[in-house]
């Protein structure tokens, strides 16, 4: 299992990236191994500065440019050939690494994808998702999608049921999930033009297990397995959501609950519809976000999730 690590990318790298890897090498298991993508001198260096991790499982790829933050993501992706992220989508297309995750330009991250790897087939569009803690459960339930596109048609939407769907079951290992679309109100004739009419091509479907609209006052109980909705409703829902550890920290509440809203636990995103995983995490994470992006990174491609989506869009 080849994991290939942005070492460039992010608002901490490369520092973070290494510190990261050195912590995940001590956790994977003896078959992964984290190709670590970056400044090879640097990286070296940075390396011989931990003080402790597995030698064996990682192995250093030089790439000696950097798409900054700020640099325009298509131009970068073209004109910085030998970038961290463009050596990275390389890879992954030619199979050298079975996936790829980068806290870097988020811009850039999806320009590669959509050059490279590409979508799936049948897939309209590509989506990111959410884990949605429940207080009545050790489940999440997926929010869909968080940002990738703002504005979407009801077939998009559709289709965001039947990825959701599947990563419930890969990554959750939950049966048959049910799949709720969010909406103002519970009732099919509540909502706008997108979800009134998307509810008209979820009712009665066979390909997933929809069990009508649910209001976001409900999201954090046991109500529903995915969530369906436009990138912009779901990016609103998912800040608001992470604001609830920031509070907790500000008040000084100590619950394990709010943790589950700390970025940091999650890692990142897999971008959902793609011919190979690919994974996204945020431009401030951390060590402890890039270490736990790695190890979602190896349960993904555990998982099987990209031949499991490949199969369903056959």
């Amino acid at each position: 299992m080849k994991l290939g690590i942005d070492a460039m990318g992010g608002d901490f790298a490369p520092g973070v990236a290494v510190t990261g890897s050195a912590l995940a090498s001590l956790e994977l298991p003896s078959e992964a191994i984290i190709y670590l993508i970056g400044d090879e001198p640097v990286l070296k260096q940075l390396l011989a500065k931990q003080e402790k991790y597995d030698a064996s499982k990682i192995v250093i790829v030089h790439a000696p440019q950097v798409i900054e933050m700020g640099d325009h993501p298509a131009k970068a992706f073209q004109h910085k050939p030998n970038s961290s992220i463009a050596v990275g989508f390389g890879m992954l297309q030619q199979g050298k690494i079975d996936v790829f995750a980068s806290a870097g330009n988020t811009g850039a991250m999806m320009v590669g994808t959509m050059y490279t790897v590409k979508a799936i087939p049948g897939v309209i569009r590509p989506c990111i998702s959410a884990p949605i803690a429940k207080i009545d459960s050790p489940n999440p339930g997926v929010l869909l999608d968080v940002g990738l596109n703002a504005d979407c048609k009801p077939d998009v939407l559709y289709q965001y049921a039947v990825l959701g769907s599947i990563f419930s079951n890969a990554l959750y290992g939950i049966d048959n999930p049910r799949v709720a679309l969010l909406n103002i109100g519970e009732e099919e004739e509540k909502g706008n033009l997108l979800t009134k009419a998307t509810f008209e091509l979820m009712k009665g479907t066979k390909e997933f297990n929809f069990i009508g609209n649910i209001e976001s006052n409900k999201l954090f109980w046991d109500n529903a397995d995915v969530i369906v909705c436009d990138g912009f409703t779901g990016n609103i829902i998912l800040k608001q959501s992470e604001t609830l550890h920031t509070i907790s920290k500000d008040l000084g509440v100590e619950h394990e609950y709010f943790e589950h809203y700390n970025y940091e636990n999650h890692g990142g995103t897999v971008i959902l519809g793609v011919n190979k995983p690919v994974i996204i995490a945020h431009g401030m994470s951390n060590h402890t976000a890039i270490k736990n992006m790695i190890l979602q990174s190896m349960r993904i491609v555990k998982s099987e999730l990209t031949e499991k989506i490949k199969q369903a869009f056959l």
